[in-house]
């Protein structure tokens, strides 16, 4: 089971990169977009939920495998927070949105304003998963004010 969990956590093999792992693995998040784009917002909340409820654990059992705290090859809580930046935006009519949305995600990710910095000192997989958590939650106020702008500048 363990070995499961660290071959999800690193991406299925993409986190081990020798470069930029976290963005690469973050790809994965991409494809979870796309799929989750044909589900009601309501689902894709829940399912949302319910991937950070899995990054906990299967971050934690990765991070006691590479035995160092938030190892660069675990990259679960990338691509399974990635979906919250995209929350309720248009992209399937304005394809420009996902390569932003996956852009100011990342930039965020790696800024870590606050909270999410804080949150990542907190103990294993919650540590590992919660400030990406707040990252996308930051990314998601951005690429809807983005969005916003763009949209009435358009108008």
């Amino acid at each position: 089971m363990n070995t499961i969990a660290v071959f999800i956590a690193t991406g299925f093999g993409l986190g081990r990169s020798p470069y930029a792992p976290g963005t690469v693995g973050c790809l994965l998040g991409v494809g979870l977009v796309a799929v989750m784009a044909y589900v009601p917002m309501g689902w894709q909340i829940a399912l949302d939920v319910f991937m950070v409820a899995a990054a906990i654990p299967i971050c934690g059992i990765a991070e006691d495998h590479f035995q160092r705290i938030d190892d660069r090859r675990i990259v679960a809580d990338k691509f399974l927070t990635f979906p919250i930046c995209m929350l309720g935006l248009p992209w399937l009519r304005h394809w420009w949105l996902l390569p932003l949305g996956f852009v100011v995600n990342r930039v965020l990710d790696i800024v870590k304003p606050p909270p999410a910095r804080q949150a990542q000192s907190l103990y294993g997989g919650l540590g590992i998963a919660l400030d990406d958590v707040v990252s996308s939650l930051y990314a998601l106020l951005a690429n809807h004010l983005v969005f916003g702008l763009v949209k009435g500048w358009t108008a």
